[in-house]
């Protein structure tokens, strides 16, 4: 289990992540709870234990929490991925009713993120839709992993991220897969 806290004006957050817990146990409270549900279906899918607590400024937006907890969560599990060989790659088409999302993940060590989900409304659960692709660019920077998440179609906006989230969780429990040796022609990520 790692851990990391982050105090700013702006939030103050913890984050604690075990992405190969003897038990799993999720426990998330951003103070925006369709994040916080998002939040849960990662971990959750993933089979991880996540805890974030966030104390953050709510009444300016939803970007400062966002953002900090994309930060923390990145940092966290560049710590965590880090901890055991694994496969490093990992790719999930995850259907959920009317959608059908994509996702791929490399644990190289080098950051980058590819997003294509085509909100067709401005909110979602009070939190404003660009701030997903956000969440995963800060997300993926920090963690130090290539991310790519792309829709393929839908029709309800709910279903588009949840697919994302969840298929991000599948994709990560094949790249964590422990394996006896790194995946690189060079030996090192």
């Amino acid at each position: 289990m790692n851990k990391i806290e982050r105090n700013t004006k702006e939030t103050k957050i913890t984050v604690e992540l075990d992405i190969y817990p003897e038990r799993s146990h999720v426990n998330n409270n951003t103070g925006l709870p369709f994040f916080d549900h998002m939040l849960d279906q990662l971990a959750t899918h993933a089979d991880w234990s996540l805890s974030i607590e966030v104390d953050g400024d709510l009444e300016v937006d939803d970007h400062h929490c966002i953002e900090d907890v994309a930060i923390c969560l990145g940092q966290v599990f560049h710590k965590e991925w880090q901890r055991t060989p694994n496969k490093r790659y990992g790719q999930r088409m995850l259907p959920m009713d009317e959608c059908l999302t994509l996702c791929a993940v490399d644990l190289c060590g080098r950051a980058h993120s590819v997003y294509n989900l085509q909100f067709s409304q401005p909110m979602l659960g009070g939190i404003n839709t660009e701030m997903w692709e956000h969440f995963f660019y800060t997300f993926s920077i920090n963690a130090e992993i290539c991310l790519h998440i792309t829709n393929q179609y839908f029709r309800n906006n709910h279903h588009l991220i949840e697919s994302a989230f969840k298929a991000l969780a599948y994709a990560f429990k094949e790249a964590l897969e422990p394996k006896q040796n790194i995946t690189s022609t060079k030996g090192v990520l």
